[in-house]
Parts: C-alpha cells; structure tokens; sequence
C-alpha cells in the first residue's frame, strides 16, 4: 500500500508537521528524502532496507557514491537530496559559530565539533583559536590520519597558535570508532600540547573527543 493510503498520524511528513522532527525514527526521515517508493514498496520499506543494508544512518550517508546511487530506490537525484541535506546540517551547525563569537556554552562547542568531525573515516584533529576574551578566531583541521589514530605535532600547533596570534586555545579530534574515551595516547599529546603552549603564554582551555553520541570533555573529566 502507498503511504498516501495510510493514516495521517503514520505519514511521516504529516507525522513531522503535527509532533515535530525529533518524534520520527531513521526510517521515517530518510523516507521523507526518498520521497516514493519503488515495485510495490513504500518509501518508508526503501528507508527502512538502506539502512539495514548499509548499518544505519552514518554508515548509509557515509556510503560511497556508487554503492548508494545503486541501492534500489536511490538513484543519483535521491542521493543527491540526501547528500544535500547532510551539507545543510552541517552548516546550519557551523553558523552557531562565527568570528568574533564567545565560547560560553559547552553544548554549543559540542554540537558544532560533531557536526565538522564525526563525520570522518579516519581520525581528524582540529583547533579552535580564540583571543583572550575566548571569542573564536578560527577553526582549523591541522592532521589528517588513519582509522585508528593522527601524528599531532606540538610544534606545528606552536606555530600556527602564534600566526593566528591566539590567546587560547581547544583542541578536538573524532574517534571513528564511535567510542569517545580517551586513549592514553589521547591523554599524552595532550599534555604535550599545554607544556609547549605554556612556553608562549597560551591556555588549553579544553580537548574534545567526538564520537558517534557523546562529545567527551577532558576539561570536565578533570584530565586538563
């Protein structure tokens, strides 16, 4: 049966109107993207198979083009749709910072890190500038490495510190594993970093691990 046959409480885009975005599952808001169906399928059963057959919602966005364009029900208009949409997230996230911004909310520096990093098949470490009223002066991915870990260079970080001529600074980098726990490497670079940085008067006001659900905080777990 066609969803336009349902109920309208089962609908997902009248469901969306009438309880808003957060009531819906993956399913549903994917098959709001897909639009139709296809072969006797609702858009919902083709939501519902994508991220069966690709291991959720990450996995299926994360797809490479092909793979997704071929999945019944996808095509590249719809992969398109889809592709645009996660862009569009991400950029709306990004606007929660600008230059010049305080970074005053612990919740905003969060949702704004897991929209630029968990995004990543392998591990990304950034900064976030700030001047000594911790307004942020830019954001900066510096290394790019493998699955399971990125070489970070405090003297790199040293200078691109001084070139920003920033007063302080936040540290971030994503687990694409999921899991946010620091390692002990995690802990060690860390410690590297506010030695090298203490020598040019600037403060490690925070270093953020993004995972799959949870931003950990080491200023929070007590470990700055």
């Amino acid at each position: 049966m066609s969803m336009s046959n349902w109920p309208a409480e089962e609908r997902p885009r009248e469901k969306l109107i009438a309880r808003g975005a957060g009531a819906l599952s993956d399913a549903e808001l994917v098959a709001i993207f897909i639009g139709t169906g296809c072969r006797g399928r609702s858009a919902l059963d083709v939501a519902r198979e994508l991220l069966a057959t690709f291991g959720g919602l990450r996995g299926m966005l994360d797809a490479e083009p092909g793979a997704l364009t071929a999945a019944p029900g996808v095509g590249a208009a719809r992969y398109a749709i889809l592709k645009a949409a996660l862009e569009l997230s991400g950029r709306y996230l990004e606007c929660g910072f600008t230059r010049g911004d305080f970074i005053s909310d612990p919740g905003v520096t969060r949702q704004y890190l897991k929209g630029k990093l968990r995004g990543y098949g392998q591990e990304v470490f950034a900064c976030m500038y700030l001047d000594n009223q911790h307004r942020l002066i830019r954001y900066e991915e510096l290394f790019f490495g493998t699955i399971d870990g990125a070489s970070v260079h405090p003297r790199e970080v040293v200078k691109r510190v001084l070139q920003y001529n920033a007063a302080a600074v936040i540290f971030a980098h994503n687990h694409p594993s999921g899991l946010a726990e620091p390692s002990q490497a995690d802990r060690r670079i860390t410690d590297r970093l506010k030695s090298a940085l203490l020598l040019v008067d600037v403060r490690v006001l925070d270093h953020m691990i993004v995972g799959d659900e949870e931003v950990l905080s080491f200023a929070e777990r007590g470990l700055l």
